[in-house]
């Protein structure tokens, strides 16, 4: 089950960091799979069967065929119904800003179908990519519309910006208050540019960041010690790593190892 990854328009790029597409037969897909918060949101269209959404207490819900899945800060579990046929387009962790109709953190943890978001824009959008016939064709669609929306780049906080570009760089592994000093930025000043723009805080950010750089070391080596994993992402100690790492995908370690969630880096850029 590995997506194909397309990239955006030069226009684009400072808010669209990829398209991804996947599709697969309902047997090569786990029953459940498990999306592990990634700072980044992203305008979803099954254009195959959708899926189910398995909240953390209560029944599962069937998800839109079209839709926004917000900020997330918890693991958030989905189970094909069908085949699956998905068209994602994943933005930068501040790159939907300009095209929101709802406050970013208002949509946290949250699948807002698209007519909410657009009105009946959206819903033409999204029947047009439904609809289409190649990957190529819903890059079209999508491009043309969000190019419509884009009537102004200066909405992209520069120093919000140079603060993202720092913490990936470190891989998440980042003092707010140093930086801040560096910066010459007030703290809670830069708290409230990050709630406004990511729907996150700074700290939430980064340590999304870092457990997503500590699961790639994880899936991408045979064998690790949960102690050289730790170390190697600049935990205070093991118990603060597990503690991080089952907070983000709802296990621990061990129990993901053994799980390979196929899913869990599914929005990552290199597939």
């Amino acid at each position: 089950m590995k997506p194909q990854i397309f990239e955006p328009s030069k226009t684009l790029e400072p808010f669209v960091q990829c398209y991804w597409n996947l599709e697969a037969d309902k047997e090569d897909t786990p029953l459940k799979n498990t999306i592990v918060p990634d700072g980044t949101m992203k305008l979803i269209f099954h254009y195959g069967d959708t899926y189910k959404h398995h909240p953390p207490s209560g029944k599962s819900v069937l998800l839109p065929k079209c839709f926004l899945i917000g900020q997330l800060t918890r693991p958030y579990v989905v189970e094909p119904v069908g085949v699956t046929g998905s068209f994602v387009v994943r933005f930068h962790p501040n790159g939907f800003l300009p095209f929101s109709t709802i406050p970013i953190k208002k949509m946290e943890n949250t699948a807002v179908p698209i007519g909410k978001l657009f009105g009946q824009e959206g819903e033409t959008i999204g029947n047009k990519i439904l609809a289409a016939h190649s990957t190529l064709e819903r890059i079209n669609h999508i491009e043309a519309f969000l190019l419509k929306l884009l009537t102004d780049k200066k909405v992209i906080d520069h120093v919000v910006k140079s603060t993202i570009e720092t913490m990936l760089e470190a891989n998440g592994k980042f003092a707010v208050s140093e930086f801040s000093q560096k910066m010459n930025i007030n703290r809670r000043q830069l708290a409230r540019k990050f709630s406004t723009t990511i729907g996150l805080s700074p700290k939430q950010l980064s340590k999304t960041i870092r457990i997503q750089a500590a699961l790639k070391t994880l899936l991408a080596k045979e064998t690790i010690s949960l102690t050289d994993l730790a170390y190697e992402n600049e935990y205070f100690d093991q118990a603060h790593f597990i503690k991080d790492f089952k907070e983000f995908t709802g296990l621990t370690p061990k129990e993901f190892y053994g799980e390979e969630l196929k899913m869990s880096l599914i929005f990552d850029r290199k597939g």
